[in-house]
């Protein structure tokens, strides 16, 4: 009896977990699914004034990735209560976006870290459906409603629209980068923002990292010796029940991929 309460005295530290693709999927990192956690972790950082962001993220939903780090600093300036962030395996593009929210970010030396870019994708069909003697039809009200059509040829206008509308991403997620890194960002900008990924050390180096750490280690540091982790996810169903919804969502995730989806994704994830 006197171990149990000994256990539940303990100091307790709140960390998130935040660990997938951002998707406005159900199962995905969302805003709709971490709200409530992230409102409960603050709610629990009272007494510790920290809250840790376990991150292992490629990226995904760059909206999704801005209503995250945006509700996370909004608790965070409203409480008083410093946000650390801790990568995982990988931290980059929508990854590493969240990352930022945080206002000291540690990894590992060999963590994957950056890819500060935004990614299109489509695909074309023309000569497929011209070899199986397939004529297709599209009707739109709209002169652009149709655009990246992959039964139909590219064409230069679109294109153009397409990379006008990555740049402005871009142009975003460099500007956040910046407001949240500020003077610790060391080089150039055409290094730090062209979408490559670095490991853990190089991170460091560009400015990217604060220093290397692990969840449990900063969570000792936080809350002292006997500290433990208050760990905060979305409740998951039975593993069998998930896995119809794993697979459809995997699905629907290929298909809007190949469809054009613009992602903030590090791009060396999909050809794992």
């Amino acid at each position: 009896m006197i171990q149990w309460l000994l256990f539940w005295r303990r100091p307790r530290v709140p960390v998130i977990e935040f660990h997938g693709l951002f998707s406005s999927r159900g199962g995905s990192l969302n805003s709709k699914s971490y709200a409530p956690l992230i409102k409960r972790a603050f709610r629990v950082a009272k007494k510790c004034r920290h809250v840790v962001l376990d991150i292992d993220s490629p990226g995904g939903s760059p909206v999704q990735s801005h209503l995250i780090a945006t509700l996370i600093r909004r608790q965070a300036d409203n409480a008083g209560v410093k946000v650390v962030a801790v990568i995982q395996d990988v931290g980059a593009s929508g990854g590493y976006w969240l990352a930022c929210a945080a206002d000291e970010i540690l990894a590992t030396p060999m963590s994957v870290v950056g890819s500060i870019g935004v990614l299109g994708r489509s695909f074309g069909l023309v000569g497929l459906i011209e070899r199986l003697g397939i004529e297709a039809r599209t009707h739109t009200a709209g002169a652009h409603k149709a655009r990246l059509d992959p039964f139909k040829p590219e064409r230069t206008e679109d294109i153009e629209f397409v990379k006008t509308v990555l740049d402005e991403l871009h142009e975003r997620f460099k500007e956040w980068v910046r407001t949240r890194r500020g003077s610790r960002l060391v080089g150039d900008e055409a290094t730090l923002f062209d979408g490559s990924w670095f490991v853990g050390t190089r991170a460091r180096e560009l400015g990217l990292l604060d220093g290397f750490s692990d969840v449990d280690e900063i969570v000792r540091r936080i809350g002292g010796r006997r500290a433990i982790a208050r760990v905060f996810r979305p409740r998951m169903r039975g593993f069998l029940r998930r896995l119809p919804q794993r697979a459809a969502n995997a699905a629907l995730d290929a298909i809007d991929e190949q469809h054009g989806r613009i992602t903030v994704v590090a791009d060396w994830d999909r050809s794992q």
